[in-house]
């Protein structure tokens, strides 16, 4: 009873969201004032991410960068906070267009935002692609989901690299949140990094998207392994959101089921969660969490995952492909790419 009780206040919206108690229980009340701090979130103007960023502009943070594809989208999502918190911050809040899939449009952007802020305190790397039908990256031909919910974060975390450390290393705590899923235990039995040939396979779109998470938790956890022991300041954690109100589960759904979707679609409607609900786990890792190498469930529930996102070697072997498709696709020269987070 105790474990369906537990998966109800990770998967579903109120009122089964404030069931957990305890050291289990957070709030976006508890989110600390952030002033002063400066935050990149990806995917900033739906679901998930229009949580976060409501979230981070209301606990007042000073510069929020957003990367996403559609300027409209997000201008609308500002129109609608500007009229709910105010001008201020609406300013606070700088655009960048990145498809994460396209990895030199990724690491411009990464050059642009080191040059505009002298500190990093928060990286969320939330966009991705849904639970959708296999497709390949135009600009690389990798598999989509991997290309943008894997490689992409890994490109634009490896570029931003110098100037988190630079701000951990001046005594502030640095946060990075990787969006993982429950989905991730859906990743293929067989599912080794071992090759190209083996990330170009089409298992289906919710293994497909299962193996892309299960390669952001392992980045988590690889920063947590690399880059938290060289830097103390620096914690990387992976986290669960749960089912969220948000594009993928009412539209793009339908993409892979065009009628099983509607089980998700409108039979799971008044269960999800809303968007603020929806951030709550990653909220919590990106401001206040004390610890790094975790894998969070909502509200600030630690989850063990699955045997393939604890094994460190399958980590290690995910972040050697990541470089050298990452070497192969881009051309990178020793001014390349930092893929390797102690670097």
């Amino acid at each position: 009873m105790e474990a369906v009780k537990k998966s109800m206040v990770e998967n579903l919206g109120q009122p089964f969201h404030s069931l957990a108690t305890g050291d289990q229980a957070f709030s976006l009340e508890q989110v600390p004032d952030l002033s002063g701090k400066v935050a990149v979130l990806t995917g900033g103007s739906q679901g998930i991410g229009y949580g976060c960023t409501h979230t981070l502009l209301s606990h007042k943070i000073t510069k929020l960068f957003v990367l996403s594809q559609s300027e409209e989208k997000v201008e609308d999502a500002l129109d609608g906070l500007e009229k709910e918190l105010g001008a201020t911050a609406r300013k606070a809040v700088v655009w960048k267009q990145c498809d994460l899939s396209d990895w030199q449009r990724t690491s411009t952007v990464a050059a642009e935002i080191s040059k505009e802020t002298d500190r990093l305190d928060i990286l969320i790397n939330n966009a991705g692609r849904g639970i959708m039908t296999q497709q390949f990256a135009p600009t690389n031909g990798i598999d989509a989901h991997m290309a943008a919910n894997h490689f992409g974060h890994t490109i634009l975390t490896a570029h931003l690299l110098p100037l988190l450390k630079k701000t951990a290393d001046s005594g502030n705590k640095v946060r990075i949140v990787n969006l993982a899923s429950s989905l991730h235990e859906m990743a293929p039995k067989e599912t080794a990094f071992k090759d190209l040939d083996e990330l170009q396979k089409n298992y289906g779109p919710e293994a497909q998207y299962g193996r892309s998470k299960l390669a952001v938790l392992l980045h988590a956890k690889y920063l947590a392994r690399h880059l938290t022991s060289e830097h103390p300041n620096i914690l990387a954690n992976a986290v669960h959101p749960g089912v969220v109100d948000s594009a993928q589960t009412n539209e793009h759904i339908h993409e892979p089921y065009p009628l099983l979707g509607y089980g998700m679609s409108v039979g799971l409607k008044p269960f999800r969660k809303s968007a603020l609900d929806g951030c709550v786990s990653t909220m919590y890792a990106a401001t206040t969490c004390p610890d790094s190498g975790l894998y969070i469930a909502p509200p600030k529930i630690t989850e063990p995952g699955s045997d393939k996102a604890n094994d460190m070697e399958l980590a290690e072997q995910l972040m050697k492909l990541t470089k050298e498709i990452v070497d192969e696709k881009t051309h990178a020269t020793e001014k390349g790419c930092p893929m390797h987070a102690a670097s």
